[in-house]
């Protein structure tokens, strides 16, 4: 059987604590899409854990957030065929977004953006309109706690277990289950 790394152990001791206090606060917060923190999580991630990029990517996902919302209610109230209108508000949002984001790519992360829309169509889409501004909101919370609380303080916390089990020379049995010599 495989032995499992120091970081390993810790990242799973990390993600079995920090994402299900947020799962449980969540909804207290009026909340109801918490589980989108956890795609934002990925993203971020992804990118590296890079907490230099984490402003930039939080402003795509939010950019992100405000184009799904635009793009639903431009759907929802288009007097054209359907499949007209979905490709026209995809076509000429995401062409923008990318264009937009290119343009101000130091405090922008197209990928965010753009995974960000996607959330915020799939949530919204099958919304009525008059739930659609509050759960708008809710996702871009949902968000920013998932770059910032599950993403970069997750990644900060882990990066403090790893230095404080290295730093131990005793007999104790350090996370990848061996005896540190």
């Amino acid at each position: 059987m495989k032995k499992l790394s120091a970081e390993t152990w810790s990242l799973a001791w990390c993600i079995a604590v920090f994402p299900p206090i947020w799962a449980v606060l969540a909804p207290y917060l009026k909340v109801d899409v918490g589980a989108v923190a956890l795609i934002c999580a990925g993203l971020y991630v992804t990118n590296g854990n890079k907490l230099v990029d984490a402003p930039k990517i939080t402003i795509g996902f939010l950019l992100g957030d405000l184009w799904g919302w635009l793009a639903v209610n431009a759907m929802q109230k288009s007097p054209w065929n359907a499949e007209v209108t979905t490709f026209m508000t995809l076509f000429l949002l995401g062409g923008a977004a990318v264009i937009i984001a290119a343009m101000r790519s130091e405090i922008i992360h197209c990928p965010s953006w753009l995974c960000g829309w996607a959330i915020t169509l799939t949530v919204l889409s099958p919304l009525e309109r008059s739930l659609q501004g509050s759960y708008a909101i809710q996702i871009a919370v949902a968000m920013i706690v998932g770059v910032w609380y599950v993403g970069a303080f997750l990644n900060t916390v882990q990066q403090c277990i790893l230095r404080f089990t290295e730093g131990h020379t005793s007999n104790d049995i350090n996370f990848a289950g061996r005896k540190s010599s």
